[in-house]
């Protein structure tokens, strides 16, 4: 049971002293106005905005003491609330407001002087655009709802509220549209979300992980953004968003996978522009995916399949090489990942030139010193420049982890290895159903109505709807009207 306010402001600030013990952040500080109660406010530094708590409370010299916590002047100073409970004092300090006991009350009263310090609304960093919004989420929640808001000002846009965390107590906001969310997936994120138990949430990506249908699968089931426009276009199509605090990352579900290769561009170009790079992402996809392979299988196995001339020019290039082609493209494959990965961690300032140079001098060291092949280096170069050009990065993840079982299977087993491989990864997708959707909707089970938006970017007409990313729902209502 929660221990009750007491009237005594030494009882008071001894229970609460107990429960923030060894917290040096915790600041207590005690007010003696002439002709009135004696004030105790505590707030936690960092959390509050100090130069509006210095500005409008301590003012010791003022005449407006006696009456500052009793009449209209506390609404000027804050957003305020009032409990006569510890613990909810304690939870509502932890949350950044402070906490105000007058001696003689059973009751406190909370002031909203939360610190506005964070970082500011930048541009995208990893969906980057060359038409649209320059907007990205930033780590503060009630800023990122705002971002959104500002897009759909509606009564219909609805965000709910939860806390995550036993320890952290996390905000996560649920973004849908009434009228418009699929309701059963609205309610699938709910009950996940609410049965989330654990000490606490410190980024998006552990709700993905704990709300995901399948969890033993390479390919996302959740849309990861950082754009705001991103998540508004597909709000508006029924789908449903999650804002975490502290997290510059929003999750759409659910996910099919031909949204993988729709961009924030497509939407704001015109459609024979918007088509064109589409068709050219579903081809650079391919190209990451199977070229080493291919490349592998038909210089192992098939070498019948090729021209003479090129026959004649690979055979020659691979002339001293010691190991197998299959060898030979694991290897390189392996050294590019750890380019990649080490232009990651090193400094923005020197990890870009590391990658480049180190990619520069051991492609061409390897090749003069006779352990791999030039055509090697040409593809695997080729294979990492396609796998840039997939939108989605956690996607182009899953392509990355494939790339090596689609290897061993094409150097084992040629190009039956490879049709084996993508056997298998299309029954694999055709069971994922993320939060009840068919991943591979609307081209298995077929939908044509909804195809207007998978290979191409249909054009829109005056009476056009909504629609940004893959409309995997039918809409409740055909005449909606305004929202």
């Amino acid at each position: 049971m929660d221990t009750l306010i007491s009237q005594n402001q030494a009882e008071n600030e001894q229970v609460l002293r107990q429960l923030f013990d060894a917290c040096f952040d915790i600041t207590f500080r005690s007010i003696h106005p002439p002709g009135g109660p004696s004030i105790l406010i505590i707030y936690i530094a960092g959390l509050v905005d100090t130069d509006k708590l210095n500005n409008e409370l301590f003012r010791p010299d003022s005449s407006e003491w006696c009456g500052l916590f009793t009449t209209a002047h506390i609404s000027s100073v804050a957003p305020s609330s009032e409990t006569r409970y510890i613990q909810e004092v304690c939870n509502l300090l932890l949350q950044g407001q402070t906490a105000v006991f007058i001696e003689g009350r059973s009751s406190c009263i909370l002031l909203d002087l939360k610190s506005k310090d964070g970082r500011s609304i930048d541009e995208p960093t990893f969906e980057q655009s060359i038409r649209g919004p320059r907007e990205s989420f930033t780590e503060r929640i009630e800023v990122n709802s705002s971002l959104i808001r500002k897009r759909i000002q509606s009564t219909r846009l609805k965000l709910e509220s939860v806390k995550i965390g036993s320890l952290s107590k996390t905000s996560v906001i649920i973004v849908y549209v009434e009228g418009i969310v699929q309701e059963n997936v609205l309610s699938q994120v709910k009950e996940r979300v609410n049965r989330i138990r654990t000490d606490a949430i410190l980024d998006s990506g552990y709700i993905e992980e704990m709300i995901e249908d399948v969890s033993f699968t390479p390919f996302p089931q959740i849309q990861l953004t950082e754009r705001p426009d991103i998540v508004a276009a597909n709000i508006l199509e029924g789908k449903v968003a999650l804002l975490t605090d502290g997290s510059p990352n929003a999750l759409i579900v659910p996910m099919t996978f031909w949204s993988t290769f729709q961009s924030a561009d497509d939407y704001y170009e015109r459609f024979i522009f918007a088509s064109l790079m589409r068709w050219t992402r579903l081809i650079l996809f391919s190209v990451s995916l199977y070229l080493p392979s291919l490349f592998v299988a038909i210089t192992t196995f098939h070498s019948q399949l090729m021209p003479t001339n090129f026959l004649f020019s690979i055979t020659t290039a691979r002339e001293g090489v010691p190991f197998p082609s299959v060898i030979e493209a694991l290897l390189m494959e392996f050294m590019f990942e750890a380019l990649r990965e080490a232009g990651i961690r090193l400094p923005k300032a020197t990890g870009s030139a590391v990658s480049i140079v180190g990619a520069l001098v051991i492609g061409q060291a390897a090749v003069q010193a006779g352990i791999v092949s030039a055509p090697m280096v040409i593809v695997v170069s080729m294979t990492g420049i396609a796998s840039f050009a997939i939108p989605r990065y956690n996607m182009s993840i899953a392509f990355r982890i494939l790339r090596f079982p689609m290897l061993l299977l094409s150097g084992m087993f040629g190009l039956y290895g490879v049709a084996m491989g993508t056997i298998g990864l299309l029954a694999h997708m055709a069971r994922l159903e993320p939060f009840g959707v068919p991943y591979l909707s609307p081209v298995s089970p077929l939908r044509p109505r909804q195809l207007s938006d998978v290979f191409i970017r249909a054009p829109r007409t005056h009476t056009s709807r909504i629609r940004y990313g893959l409309s995997v729902f039918r809409r409740k209502n055909s005449n909606e009207g305004e929202l």
